[in-house]
């Protein structure tokens, strides 16, 4: 019988406070796609890392083509043939994209202690090509790509292994298709499957269709352990669901019956808004309660206009106004005074403070409130916090927690804590529940929908059409920067998908 090309055989991790894995075992084949599904916290990205050398279990063994390895390091995970791709994306924004590619391998392009660079950007442009972006120069700073671009680099440069590694390969895709548009994905799929000749692949993703649509076979964890292991052919979408959290998928899970109609009150209104590239002559009134949300592709402007209401991107025509006053948003500061509250696609390097504590995020916008004789009143900060906490049903050790050891589900609460105690009455939200498993999604939108009922006007953009169509009270359809169409969508008369696409694209 032919041995796994990975197998972990009782894995236990530990973290302060937390039981991350508990004796996990799994088993990946040669020529295999494994997906890996569960809950915010469940355990995933903890055994994710452990394969890829970032973290070392604390009990059990990990086994390469049946021969036990430890992995100390990244590099030593490497060097075993494990690359992976990160959930929250790794390169380095000052750098180009080739420099990116071959980062910590510059020493095959090197001669003299000098870097032959035209060696390196042809050998980058051939690892580009293996992902359908043979057009993108890979002098171009990383910086200057968009998202769904950058993921794909990403790709590029776990697949590098094929040239450095000898053997059978092990892929770690750890959320590889949360910001990429359907072709991207169908790119990443085709290439996934024209590689299982020379590599396996562990497919972590919240997007169960997608689990379904790629793996072999499926992993289900729940609370740190395996709780089910069984072909993709005899799973679907429910019994996933009901294997992770404990309860199927329910009817109302967008929580539609919660749908209060919104109030007369005009909170924002903009007029002939427009930004030079981005958008123009977009025009639209959001009421108290109201939930707007914005549908279209990449590239149709509705990311910049979010953004604009946040105050990171300032338009340079129009008239946008907030509760009946004039207002120019030129910074995130502008924005936070006009009373806006920003939930960011990038919650781990916009929305949160991962080394500050929970308290400490929660209260971040607010510490105005909690100042006495120019100090911060830390009693009334942590009792504020775990006000929070509980209200918001924040699975964390306590309060001091650093944010960076919350599931992500547990970080987007954070972020929506933080606005709710800044008495913030817009909320912006760009991707609310990008990378969150279905618990957590139906979670926030139970928060938002109460939100809505206490007369917070919220603006949305989301990663599916379904999410935008089930949550909202208005859709408004973005194509080539401007206003297409736009449709109700009360409780039981919500569009069709279709009627939409068709304005989109």
């Amino acid at each position: 019988m032919t041995a796994p090309a990975l197998a972990l055989q009782d894995v236990d991790k530990r973290f302060p406070g937390v039981h991350a894995l508990k004796t996990v075992n799994l088993e990946l084949r040669p020529h295999e796609v494994v997906g890996l599904v569960g809950e915010n916290g469940a355990g995933k990205s903890t055994l994710m890392r452990i394969l890829a050398g970032i973290n070392q279990p604390d009990a059990g063994r990990i086994l390469l083509g049946g021969a036990p390895v430890t992995l100390r390091s990244a590099t030593d995970a490497a060097r075993h043939g494990i690359g992976m791709v990160f959930q929250e994306q790794s390169l380095l924004t000052n750098l180009t994209v080739g420099e990116n590619i071959w980062l910590g391998n510059e020493a095959r392009f090197s001669h003299a202690g000098l870097v032959r660079w035209r060696e390196l950007y042809a050998a980058a442009r051939r690892q580009l090509a293996k992902v359908g972006l043979e057009d993108l120069d890979p002098r171009q700073r990383a910086a200057d790509l968009g998202f769904a671009t950058r993921q794909m680099v990403e790709l590029a440069k776990a697949l590098t292994l094929e040239e450095q590694a000898q053997g059978h390969l092990v892929i770690l895709l750890d959320e590889p298709t949360s910001v990429l548009e359907r072709a991207d994905i169908e790119i990443l799929f085709e290439r996934v499957r024209a590689l299982k000749a020379r590599a396996s692949f562990v497919f972590v993703s919240h997007r169960l269709d997608e689990v379904l649509e790629l793996s072999d076979r499926i992993y289900v964890m729940k609370d740190g352990a395996v709780v089910a292991d069984l072909p993709a052919g005899d799973a679907d979408v429910h019994m996933l669901h009901r294997l992770m959290v404990g309860r199927g998928l329910q009817a109302e899970y967008y929580r539609e019956p919660m749908q209060r109609p919104y109030r007369d009150e005009i909170v924002l209104e903009i007029a002939g808004l427009s930004l030079r590239g981005a958008y123009r002559e977009v025009s639209f009134k959001l009421h108290a309660g109201e939930i707007l949300g914005i549908a279209g592709v990449i590239g149709s402007g509705r990311e910049e206009l979010s953004r604009t209401f946040a105050g990171f991107a300032p338009h340079d025509a129009g008239k946008l106004t907030i509760q009946g006053q004039a207002a120019v948003l030129a910074t995130p500061a502008d924005a936070v005074d006009h009373g806006i509250g920003y939930v960011p696609r990038e919650r781990r390097t916009e929305g949160i403070v991962l080394f500050l504590p929970v308290a400490a995020n929660i209260t971040l916008a607010s510490l105005g409130q909690l100042r006495r004789y120019g100090l911060i009143d830390t009693g009334a900060e942590r009792r504020l916090a775990r006000e929070w906490v509980e209200r918001l049903r924040i699975r964390t050790p306590g309060i001091d927690t650093l944010c960076l050891n919350l599931s992500g589900g547990n970080q987007q609460k954070v972020v929506l804590a933080k606005w709710l105690n800044a008495r913030s009455k817009i909320l912006i939200l760009d991707h609310p529940t990008r990378g969150l498993d279905v618990g957590a999604k139906e979670e926030v939108y139970e928060l938002v929908r109460a939100v809505t009922a206490e007369g917070m006007g919220v603006i949305l953009t989301s990663d599916t059409l379904e999410e935008t169509i089930g949550l909202s009270h208005t859709v408004l359809v973005m194509r080539d920067g401007i206003v297409t169409h736009r449709t109700d969508a009360a409780p039981g008369q919500k569009p069709e998908q279709v009627e939409l696409i068709g304005h989109m694209v």
